[in-house]
């Protein structure tokens, strides 16, 4: 019998992830990595990464990978105990990718973690998909607009989406991909 995690291994890299890769040029953190299908993807691009979950046995097949730094925390419970300003490991990041994956008390810390000229991917649940399934508990769904809100003032939408997707499963979803930009310098 396969592993459980064996699914979440072979899994393919989200679309979005795939198609606003390019605009990522220096480390990755995968937060709440899974399976790895983010982390394995930008480690064959070439990046420096480092992966976070409360649970890393699905990439542990990657424990030596000279360009992987991987962090087993519980994000929940840590920013619960009030940890969250350091529970990001690896400072500033060209890139911070978050996919299925919400826990409201630590969005502050994720953008904060997008380095300038960075790049936040993030893609999961929102409002209206208990109508096809798990998640259903709005807890874990997203609310219309709220990773706009989220990146408000501090990092440039480059794209935004919410809405129903087919594929892999039907599901509503939001996503956004937004980048820090360095503040204008004063003309001398």
């Amino acid at each position: 019998m396969a592993p459980q995690h064996q699914n979440k291994v072979n899994a393919a890299p989200s679309p979005w992830v795939i198609r606003f890769a390019p605009l990522i040029t220096g480390d990755v953190l995968d937060i709440a990595c899974g399976g790895g299908r983010h982390t394995r993807f930008f480690l064959e691009r070439g990046h420096r990464v480092t992966a976070v979950d409360r649970d890393v046995s699905a990439i542990a097949d990657l424990k030596d990978h000279a360009s992987l730094q991987l962090h087993q925390i519980d994000l929940e419970v840590d920013v619960a105990a009030g940890a969250q300003n350091n529970l990001l490991p690896g400072g500033p990041c060209g890139g911070v990718i978050v996919t299925n994956y919400l826990w409201r008390p630590l969005l502050p810390a994720i953008v904060s973690a997008v380095a300038v000229d960075g790049v936040l991917l993030y893609e999961t649940f929102a409002a209206g998909n208990e109508a096809y399934g798990k998640p259903s508990n709005p807890d874990f769904l997203l609310q219309p607009g709220e990773l706009l809100d989220a990146v408000s003032g501090q990092l440039a939408v480059v794209a935004y989406e919410h809405g129903i997707i087919e594929q892999p499963r039907q599901a509503v979803i939001q996503r956004i991909c937004a980048v820090r930009r360095a503040a204008p310098q004063p003309i001398k």
